[in-house]
This record gives C-alpha cells, structure tokens and sequence, in this order.
C-alpha cells in the first residue's frame, strides 16, 4: 500500500492538491473610510487580506485600508464557494450588516 506523502514534500503546484492540508476561508474585510464591505475566498487570508490594504487589487483599492469582519474555514472549496455567494446575496448583506 502507497503512503501518502507530506504536502511539504510535494512540489508547489501540487501541494494544493492534497486535501488533507488544503483549507479555504471565507472572509470579509470592511473599508475604514468608506461604507464598503468585500466579500472574498482565498486559501491564505493573511496574504490576501494585506493584499487588499496594499492596494494590489483593482476592484478594491480606491476603498482602502481595511479591517476583517469574519473569516470561516472551510474545507472544501465547494462549500467555502457556496458561502461567499450567501454573504454576496441579500439576506447575506443583511446578516452582514448584523455582525458589524
């Protein structure tokens, strides 16, 4: 019986496809100048998150800097996916605007 082997072992573009030691997040970051709240999925929210403060990403930028709202862990990509469109969708917003 094959092993399986250790993500670190893996060449980069495969460790992702190790489901034991891939995770996603769900987040949300608000503006601190605007009334503006982004909804995103990534597999590194930290890297993601200073992203946006950055100004690294076109859509987000002109709202910069931000504060995190919520992160989920997820794990799979299917289901982290099925919540950042709940959290994109009207009663997303409102329970969105509930947390803040």
């Amino acid at each position: 019986m094959a092993e399986l082997a250790d993500a670190r072992d893996l060449p980069a573009g495969r460790q992702a496809q190790n489901p034991d030691t891939h995770m996603y997040y769900v987040y949300i970051i608000k503006s601190e100048k605007r009334n503006y709240n982004y909804v995103g999925i990534t597999n590194n929210p930290e890297r993601r998150i200073k992203e946006h403060n950055r100004g690294y990403n076109r859509i987000t930028k002109p709202y910069k800097p931000f504060k995190i709202i919520l992160i989920e862990k997820h794990f799979d990509r299917t289901e982290a996916r099925k919540r950042e469109k709940f959290l994109k969708s009207g009663y997303g917003k409102e329970y969105v605007k509930g947390i803040q």
